[in-house]
């Protein structure tokens, strides 16, 4: 088994939370806490979450995480 992981990010609207949701319906996993930081140059808050998942296939560089 190969475990990757990736990065979501997105404003903090409700398009964060249905991002982290969709990508936990499709058997991410959470991978620590979210973080929150202050965007100055847009003037918003952005968020972050880090998932990971366990597949069979070995990791390549040009995989597209999202369609794991």
């Amino acid at each position: 088994m190969t475990v990757i992981y990736r990065l979501l990010t997105e404003d903090d609207t409700s398009a964060f939370c249905h991002k982290v949701s969709d990508a936990l319906a499709k058997g991410w996993v959470l991978h620590g806490p979210p973080t929150y930081a202050f965007d100055a140059a847009r003037g918003v808050m952005r968020c972050g979450q880090a998932v990971t998942k366990e597949i069979s296939a070995a990791y390549t560089a040009d995989m597209k995480l999202g369609e794991q």
